[in-house]
């Protein structure tokens, strides 16, 4: 069975799952292994949701229309090129030595929703804190935004290739 040669529908439902999954194991770690998230996990989360949720449509679309077939594929590659951003720039913080590391802002994401506009709260998350540099889990090396990275660039390629292929 070469998900190579699936039909666009089951393809995408491969993705959506891989999507499902992802998110699953995220809330495993924060609610089993008692691990809470930095902002840009959480960005990273979104991104994975909102990937989950465009696989579903070519899911549940799939072969025809093909201009939807390729819209659906379109916008995942666009929310994995946002969410590989997001985990690159976190794997970047994460190489920092201690000393260059942004010092800590202390808040959640929620309270910094409440407290601030849109604008400052993107702005303080991406300017990175002190939680987002600590490497708290790893597998083979790698720590868990490196492993994002590599889903995305994964998914967002494979969405591309599966849904703009010529049939």
């Amino acid at each position: 069975m070469n998900p190579f040669t699936w039909s666009y529908r089951w393809q995408a439902a491969l993705g959506a799952g891989i999507c499902a999954a992802m998110l699953g194991y995220a809330l495993y770690v924060q609610h089993g292994m008692f691990m809470q998230p930095c902002p840009l996990c959480i960005l990273q989360r979104v991104a994975f949701v909102a990937m989950g949720v465009f696989f579903l449509l070519g899911a549940v679309t799939g072969e025809r229309p093909a201009w939807l077939r390729k819209l659906s594929a379109a916008l995942v590659f666009l929310s994995a090129a946002a969410g590989a951003g997001i985990a690159g720039w976190h794997v970047y913080l994460q190489s920092l030595p201690p000393g260059d590391v942004p010092s800590c802002s202390g808040m959640d994401i929620g309270y910094m929703l409440d407290a601030f506009p849109l604008q400052k709260v993107v702005e303080k998350i991406f300017t990175g804190s002190g939680e987002c540099a600590v490497v708290d889990w790893t597998f083979l090396g790698l720590s868990m935004p490196a492993w994002t990275l590599i889903w995305y660039v994964i998914l967002g390629a494979g969405a591309l290739w599966a849904g703009f292929r010529r049939r």
